[in-house]
């Protein structure tokens, strides 16, 4: 290893505090005895992360996903309750708040003592409840007009479950104080809330595997591509989720992902070629689109991917509708989504949700409930609410990769030259670090990098030959597109046509089924300029 590697090895050193592991003894486990498949979701789960079987509980409840406010208080959130506090898990006490604001001091029953964090609901566990028309609230009247309904997500409705003893109102969405907090101690049941994430998806078999990728990430890594997708909307009310997911975005390119981020008003096409994906947040499409409708999407194991419409988790049973489902179905880990109308204040902040998983090494149930501003709301987190992709320091991780010669050692390099360039190293000294690098010799990932890097520094020739040699190097199916693309319009810009049909050809042969095939083909049919007096001849 030369002196400069050394030094940008250092880098990996610029990461989050990497936080105790959370455990099983954390978590209690919740199925639905009326769905038999809810009941082996649960006990895998409970297997795979050491849940003590007294804390596997199963309630007989509707197996529709949507039920009524009633169904919900008597078939899980009263029995839930009544279940911790007789098994010792909860202790309720008085707790009394002092006196602000002009408000007087009061006393509040809650959870005092807890000596769990998480509940987990099955597969077959409802997914929210339907609006009551006969609950009638005075508070609500003084209520923006658009919130006074009490429809909500059972995910988001059960996190109160510690402040069950109070009086809470049901309309409308309940302040989370602890939005953005940066202590996960403080996400706790004696703070008022629990985090409740589900096992769910279109069939039990991907409510299942939810864990055991959470497991296989957190064993090797998260790694692969960042991809974000704004609209580049100006309109105040609506442009601050373009704000959270370009911070979200900045935030992966300071943590060394390869980061996409297209910021045309259109979703992605689907022509674009999403490779390796990791981490994917983007708005604002009504079903899955784009480069997510077929059904099968590079994700990575582990990946996280989000798309924020008010009813992306309208339902979760459907592998074609809406967004969540979609996702889970195509290999995504986890996901978050709304289930019906939140308005956008009231989805989670994707840019804080990333700081923490991310940056902080936050949990993802730690990281999707210190991301949402409101609970007793619209939102449902889907995904290991354990599951921890950072909880390895990057040197850690670089040298079990290492160690085990593991092929993911390219992508740990990756990250190594993105924080060198994220933090000003010259794109010259990043490719000499990446010419002698022996884990470059094989890897797709990194000679696409140096080729990159080299387009980047006006050297064409040498971009041109990087990507031939990417090529030959057993890409994935999707980055073979994207290097087939970026070597065509090199040779392109290089007056080299007849070169640059070779590659158009060789990707539509490789890709008969690419949803650009008639892009191409117009590339193929438009007639080449007329050559320059004065231009030079090709070697």
């Amino acid at each position: 290893m030369n002196h400069f590697t050394k030094r940008l090895m250092l880098l990996l050193l610029v990461a989050a505090p990497f936080l105790a592991r959370a455990g099983g003894d954390e978590v209690v486990v919740i199925y639905n005895t009326s769905a038999p498949e809810s009941k082996s979701v649960a006990e895998h789960y409970a297997e795979a992360r050491h849940v003590p079987k007294k804390q596997i509980y199963g309630f007989e409840m509707p197996v529709t996903e949507e039920i009524s406010r009633a169904e919900f208080r008597d078939s899980l959130r009263l029995p839930l309750a009544k279940k911790l506090e007789r098994d010792g898990l909860w202790k309720f006490g008085s707790v009394t708040i002092p006196a602000t604001n002009g408000q007087p001091k009061r006393v509040i029953k809650q959870v005092v003592a807890s000596k769990i964090r998480y509940a987990v609901l099955c597969y077959g566990v409802p997914l929210k409840i339907r609006p009551d028309i006969e609950i009638n609230e005075s508070a609500a009247t003084n209520m923006q007009a658009e919130l006074r309904r009490n429809e909500a997500a059972v995910d988001s409705e059960l996190a109160l479950l510690p402040l069950v003893k109070m009086d809470l109102p049901l309309t409308g969405p309940f302040p989370n104080h602890l939005y953005g907090t940066t202590n996960v101690a403080l996400l706790n049941p004696t703070n008022g809330i629990l985090l409740v994430a589900r096992l769910d998806g279109p069939t039990p078999e991907i409510a299942r595997g939810l864990v055991d990728k959470a497991l296989q990430a957190e064993r090797d890594g998260l790694w692969g591509r960042a991809y974000f997708d704004v609209r580049n909307i100006a309109d105040p009310g609506y442009k601050i989720g373009d704000e959270w997911i370009r911070g979200a975005a900045e935030i992966c390119r300071e943590l060394g992902f390869e980061t996409t981020v297209d910021d045309k008003p259109e979703t992605f096409p689907a022509s674009f070629p999403l490779s390796h994906i990791a981490i994917y947040a983007g708005w604002y499409d009504g079903g899955v689109s784009g480069p997510f409708a077929p059904p099968k999407v590079e994700f990575m194991p582990g990946a996280f991917a989000y798309h924020l419409h008010s009813f992306s988790a309208n339902t979760l049973r459907s592998p074609n509708e809406n967004w969540a489902g979609p996702l889970l179905a195509r290999g995504a880990a986890c996901t978050m989504g709304c289930v019906y109308e939140p308005y956008l204040s009231g989805t989670p902040n994707i840019a804080l949700f990333i700081a923490r998983l991310a940056a902080a090494g936050f949990t993802f149930g730690e990281a999707a409930y210190a991301g949402q501003s409101v609970l007793s709301w619209q939102t449902t987190v889907v995904g290991d609410p354990l599951y921890r992709p950072f909880g390895k320091s990057p040197q850690e991780q670089h040298a079990e990769l290492a160690r085990q010669k593991s092929p993911l050692l390219e992508w740990s390099y990756l990250r190594l030259v993105n924080l060198a360039l994220a933090r000003g190293a010259r794109a010259a000294a990043v490719c000499n670090l990446i010419e002698n690098l022996d884990a470059a010799t094989n890897s797709a990932v990194l000679n696409e990098k140096l080729a990159d890097l080299y387009a980047a520094q006006g050297k064409p020739s040498s971009a041109i030959l990087t990507y031939q040699n990417a090529l030959k190097l057993n890409p994935s199916p999707e980055q073979r597109i994207r290097l087939r693309l970026a070597l065509g319009e090199k040779l392109q810009a290089q007056a080299r046509d007849a070169e640059a049909a070779e590659d158009y050809k060789k990707l539509l042969e490789e890709s008969p089924d690419y949803p650009g095939r008639n892009l191409i083909e117009d590339k193929l049919n438009k007639p080449a300029p007329p050559a320059a007096a004065n231009a030079p001849a090709q070697p």
